[in-house]
């Protein structure tokens, strides 16, 4: 996907998020969504982007810090099999996880436009495993009705380079620019 961004001091991350997460939040409202996120190791940063800005609550539901892969199965309800076989760290555990948050933070009035996020990855310093420090898949699950007639939910792979906190900061800002290159050509 294009403009998504791979390297960045989290100094020059910050002002792109604010402006991105007040935007989303805009657009949320205008169509009706709510936002709910799921994070590992974004660990909460991701639920800050948007809770930073003043307004945040019309839309803004919580996030769900799943770091631990137990817990990404008993609270959100990822196949157990599948983190037991990939790990965390892996497309379909963060399209679940976007998925199931989406879904956990419904309510009847609601009525199914809840836009849930996800980031699940190795932040650092290094690898986990087999899996690369910068490894990190972002999930969103655009409700029914802005895409299709059912809810639309994918992952992005992604490569980032940087201190840990940097990885960590970099995951939400490309969580905020996917969303607002895959909505903003969306109209419902």
């Amino acid at each position: 996907m294009d403009g998504l961004t791979s390297s960045g001091t989290v100094a020059a991350v910050q002002p792109q998020c604010d402006t991105l997460a007040a935007n989303i939040l805009e657009t949320a409202k205008t169509r009706g969504w709510k936002i709910a996120a799921a994070e590992s190791l974004t660990a909460g940063l991701l639920a800050d982007a948007f809770v930073r800005i003043p307004g945040a609550s019309e839309v803004f539901l919580g996030s769900a810090v799943t770091y631990d892969i137990n817990a990404k199965a008993s609270v959100l309800g990822v196949d157990a099999d599948l983190l037991r076989a990939e790990g965390a760290v892996h497309p379909e555990v963060a399209r679940q996880m976007a998925e199931r948050t989406a879904y956990l933070y419904d309510q009847p009035q609601y009525e199914g436009h809840v836009l849930g996020l996800s980031t699940t990855g190795v932040a650092g310093p290094g690898p986990d495993g087999n899996k690369p420090a910068g490894l990190v898949y972002i999930g969103v699950s655009i409700p029914a009705g802005a895409l299709a007639d059912t809810r639309k939910t994918v992952a992005v792979k992604l490569r980032l380079s940087g201190s840990r906190e940097e990885v960590r900061h970099l995951s939400v800002l490309n969580v905020l620019r996917f969303v607002t290159q895959f909505t903003a050509s969306k109209k419902e």
